[in-house]
C-alpha cells in the first residue's frame, strides 16, 4: 500500500508533487506543501497554530468539504511537525 504524504504544517495531501514545496536546493520537500513552505522555509513563519487552524477551516469551507473531515484536519493539526516543536497555546 502507497504511503500518503501530508503537509506537516496544514494537513494538506501532498502526493502530487505540484503540490509538494521546495527545499532550499531546489528540491522537493517530502514533509510540507508548496502554500506553507518554499525555498527550504515556512511562507509565513510567525503563523501560530491558531491562524493555521483558521486558514484550514476557511480554505475547506470555501471547498464545501464535509464537516466531519474539516473537523478531522483541523484537530490533526497539532500533532503535526512543525506544530508539534512550536511553544504555541491553542
Amino acid at each position: 500500500m502507497e504511503q500518503k504524504l501530508f503537509c506537516q504544517s496544514c494537513s494538506m495531501p501532498i502526493d502530487d508533487p505540484a503540490l509538494q514545496g521546495t527545499e532550499m536546493d531546489g528540491s522537493k520537500s517530502q514533509e510540507y506543501c508548496t502554500y506553507c513552505y518554499q525555498q527550504g522555509a515556512f511562507i509565513n513563519p510567525k503563523m501560530t497554530l491558531n491562524e493555521m487552524t483558521s486558514v484550514v477551516r476557511l480554505q475547506m469551507e470555501n471547498r464545501k468539504i464535509d464537516q466531519q473531515i474539516i473537523d478531522i484536519a483541523v484537530n490533526s493539526l497539532p500533532q503535526l511537525k512543525r506544530w508539534r516543536s512550536a511553544k504555541t497555546t491553542v
